[in-house]
């Protein structure tokens, strides 16, 4: 999503006097490869780049600065000093889109990215002279498993932040992951060992705190710093629902890398994904990335220098719902009419497959399809001497694999809430009246065709710069 905020704040407002773009690097030149290698380098930037013709590098080397850093470290990591008065002195917004995604990452990372990584954002925008306002990108679903009518509030965690006033939640936590991981070490536990039992804490401890996964407790624990922050420049928080390919800008159907649907996308058309839990009248929120990015631009515009704070739901579920009966429908339709060619070259034949709508029924349903015959299987290898071991191991892995992306994807594929968009529906009404060029910042989703937009848009680009590339 960052990159495709890049490419429009460059393309439209191509007097910006500076974008400082922090990246995951050791020095200088190592940012600046790794901007080129995954921003500016990409497809995304044909349309810039053609516009630009041969002045396109150098205007790039005017424009932006790839900065060498971490957002897990203070002062974000910035090791020049020069280069962190510079950024001090002249910075007017800040953007904090960094974040891991993963559901299940370990929970060391989550914690030091989503939440304490907020911190060190806050710590920098103290520090900067101009500031105008930071720009926070959260996630719609810091509700949990809420059901019903979602607020653009903070009410979702009013009950967390009561319990960590009681302790110190950071000192706590990081206690716990230390305490653990020195634990492995000693044990000369393996690096898989290490990773899968941070993964399983992070889960853990956002089960116990209220939340599904370590993604969105993290998330929310990260919005509750930002809520506790008491300075003097406006904090807004933008919540995407499920982020997918552009609807428009700067093409139609980019897309970088696999979102929560499209996992399911790519392993059903391959015929891998023949059933599925979920509940078909479920109304599914997800909103094209160039509509995100236009709702922080005109979140910037329309906020800066203000007092006060606010939040911003940014997805389809209250103005423009569409349920996974229809989505189901779309991608049925699509791949029966062009169906993914396999490794061989031969077409992959798609069936409807089967929907379960309760938990109990789908693990019921695995229980007999492929439980009971991996059991099966156990005694075959063990009165062989082990002669299938390969095969069982292999079988028993992925069913656990299978199983444990249900358990993520769950609270998600049945969720009964709905967004609320009051804010962004001001925030719509007020760019309709005071900017001339609102249409080049639409983010309605009202205007959004489903049918359209899957079949002709996101699942052709999905298969163009996605899958087409592994």
């Amino acid at each position: 999503m960052h990159a495709v905020f890049v490419e429009k704040i460059l393309r439209v407002q191509p007097d910006v006097k500076r974008l400082y773009l922090l990246l995951r690097a050791s020095d200088t030149k190592s940012a600046t490869d790794r901007m080129h290698d995954q921003i500016i380098g990409k497809e995304l930037f044909r349309v810039l780049k053609d516009k630009w013709g041969t002045d396109f590098d150098s205007f790039i080397a005017e424009k932006v600065v790839a900065v060498p850093g971490d957002v897990t470290f203070d002062d974000l990591g910035v090791k020049e000093i020069k280069l962190r008065e510079e950024m001090c002195n002249g910075i007017e917004i800040i953007l904090n889109s960094a974040g891991t995604t993963n559901f299940d990452e370990r929970y060391d990372i989550a914690l030091s990215v989503n939440t304490f990584g907020v911190q060190h954002v806050l710590c920098v925008a103290k520090k900067c002279l101009k500031l105008e306002m930071l720009l926070h990108v959260s996630t719609a679903y810091v509700c949990g498993e809420r059901a019903g009518l979602i607020l653009e509030d903070s009410s979702c965690m009013d009950e967390m932040e009561k319990e960590i006033t009681k302790f110190d939640f950071k000192v706590q936590e990081m206690n716990l992951v230390e305490e653990k991981l020195n634990e492995l070490k000693a044990q000369d536990a393996t690096e898989q060992v290490i990773t899968t039992t941070m993964k399983d804490i992070g889960i853990e401890r956002a089960k116990l705190y209220g939340w599904p996964n370590t993604y969105v407790f993290t998330k929310a624990m990260g919005e509750i710093f930002l809520g506790q922050s008491k300075d003097h420049f406006p904090i807004v928080i933008i919540r995407p629902s499920v982020i997918t390919s552009s609807y428009k800008e700067p093409f139609p159907g980019w897309v970088q890398g696999f979102r929560t649907i499209d996992s399911v996308i790519a392993g059903y058309c391959k015929g891998k994904v023949t059933c599925l839990l979920v509940d078909p009248m479920s109304v599914f929120d997800m909103i094209p990335v160039d509509m995100v990015v236009h709702s922080m631009i005109v979140a910037m515009v329309a906020n800066a220098n203000k007092s006060s704070s606010i939040i911003y739901h940014v997805g389809s579920s209250l103005r423009n719902p569409i349920n996974f009966l229809n989505i189901h429908s779309f991608i049925f339709r699509y791949f029966n009419k062009n169906p993914w060619i396999d490794k061989d070259g031969k077409p992959v034949k798609v069936g409807k497959g089967k929907i379960f709508k309760t938990t109990a029924t789908f693990r019921m349903y695995m229980q007999i399809r492929f439980m009971l015959p991996l059991e099966g299987l156990k005694f075959v290898n063990k009165a062989f001497g082990g002669y299938f071991q390969d095969l069982y191991v292999n079988y028993n892995q992925k069913l656990k694999l299978v199983m444990r992306l249900v358990e993520l994807y769950e609270p998600y594929m049945l969720f009964k809430g709905i967004f609320d968009d009051n804010n962004a529906e001001e925030l719509r009404r007020i760019t309709r009246e005071r900017f001339v060029d609102a249409e080049a910042f639409n983010f309605d989703a009202r205007c959004i065709d489903w049918e359209d937009y899957i079949m002709h848009t996101h699942i052709p680009g999905l298969q163009k710069y996605v899958m087409m590339k592994r």
